[in-house]
């Protein structure tokens, strides 16, 4: 995984990008770098390694507060291409005019390379991401909104991207596909971000893209579009997580902070319970009665949860209770039908396999459950019972606090 920004507004956009880089510096610690406007120019700034590198090289941005409109920023995972400089993010076209950040794997970028390569496109890098630009460079005839779509039309793969254009300094357009995207609403000013944390201390309004979404952002607008081009009208979210819950708070480490804040988030957890009205508990009650196996997908800590989850409902109820690895449940032929209850479990809720298998699940009539930790994610939209965990934004690679909330809303639905 590896983490994105973008801004676009009138405060020191380098500053923003950095202090949302900082907040999402777990999902990638091999290069980072940003994109923003100066003088009327995309400037590229970017450097390998931990974020602090990129930090000292921008302190007189930073000072100078000249750098105002639209940028992108970007923290890497390396996944195609070693940990170097010509392989770190932003990656741009050939003329420099357009600028992207990514994160996701683009599966058919060998093909599309070489085919780009043939039209005349020169590539700096070893990245899957920067066919990505000169796709876009391809189709632009100066609508980037629809040379952005009609890139992404040749793309197989997983993707969220953020990007800018020299012609525009006050526009970015974003787009997913299976890799999580938020956009954050401000005043006068509006962001981009893979995780909520990086949007807090600036608001905390929120719209969460689906997949194939587009959108359009300004200062003061934004648009959003489905896959079929038509306008999609979108919730803007509050979320109640506070900028201080991401502050390592004194402690060493986001990690340590985050195992010592485990005895308040559980007992928040257990204290709100389940939250359900009635409506939705008298159909989770038939939804039991009637099942004759639970199925709990997940991935990663949230699976090793799930493997206690089922020692506690097997044992409480006297149903059955399968735990799959949520990458593995969809190509194993699972026996789903109406008498079945599938439960995802994730922290972010945007786990592409286990959404990919909650997906599945609803395909073949089984009820669909959902302990998540963010409210308003993508598997919060697809399950039509969600338990939260209450957990608070978690930073450290390793869970902790919320995979012991997800122990607690397993034993509270047991």
């Amino acid at each position: 995984m590896c983490g994105i920004v973008g801004y676009v507004g009138k405060q020191n956009t380098v500053d923003i990008l950095l202090n949302g880089l900082k907040r999402l510096e777990y999902r990638g610690y091999d290069s980072a770098g940003v994109a923003f406007f100066s003088e009327g120019k995309i400037v590229v700034e970017k450097k390998v390694g931990k974020l602090r590198n990129l930090e000292n090289s921008l302190v007189a941005r930073r000072r100078d507060g000249a750098t105002q409109g639209a940028g992108v920023g970007h923290t890497r995972w390396a996944t195609h291409g070693e940990p170097n400089f010509e392989n770190a993010h932003p990656h741009q076209d050939c003329a420099g005019r357009i600028s992207l950040v990514h994160n996701g794997i683009i599966e058919n970028y060998l093909s599309l390379k070489r085919t780009l390569q043939s039209e005349g496109h020169r590539f700096a890098s070893e990245t899957d991401t920067e066919v990505i630009a000169h796709l876009i460079e391809k189709y632009d005839q100066g609508d980037l909104k629809e040379a952005v779509r009609k890139a992404a039309a040749e793309i197989k793969g997983m993707f969220a991207i953020g990007v800018i254009h020299a012609n525009d300094p006050s526009q970015m357009v974003a787009m997913r596909r299976g890799s999580p995207l938020v956009i954050g609403v401000g005043n006068g000013e509006a962001f981009i971000a893979s995780d909520i944390p990086a949007l807090l201390p600036y608001t905390e309004k929120v719209i969460f893209l689906d997949d194939e979404e587009l959108a359009v952002i300004r200062p003061d607008r934004w648009t959003i579009e489905g896959a079929d081009g038509r306008p999609v009208d979108k919730e803007v979210r509050r979320i109640t997580w506070k900028a201080d819950q991401t502050e390592k708070a004194g402690y060493a480490h986001y990690m340590l902070k985050e195992i010592h804040e485990q005895p308040s988030v559980i007992l928040e957890t257990a204290r709100r319970g389940m939250a359900l009205d009635a409506a939705q508990s008298e159909r989770m009650a038939r939804q039991i009665k009637e099942a004759s196996q639970i199925y709990i997908v997940a991935c990663g800590t949230s699976w090793h949860a799930g493997l206690i989850g089922k020692k506690m409902i097997e044992k409480m109820t006297g149903i059955r209770v399968e735990v799959d690895i949520a990458s593995e449940f969809r190509y194993r032929d699972p026996i789903l039908d109406s008498k079945t209850i599938t439960i995802g479990i994730s922290q972010s809720g945007e786990t592409a396999d286990t959404l990919a298998a909650l997906h599945l699940a609803k395909e073949k009539n089984s009820a669909v459950w959902a302990i998540c930790n963010v409210v308003g994610s993508n598997m919060t939209r697809v399950a039509e019972t969600v338990i939260y965990t209450h957990a608070g934004p978690e930073i450290g690679v390793a869970s902790t606090k919320a995979f012991t909330c997800q122990l607690v809303a397993l034993y509270l639905l047991a």
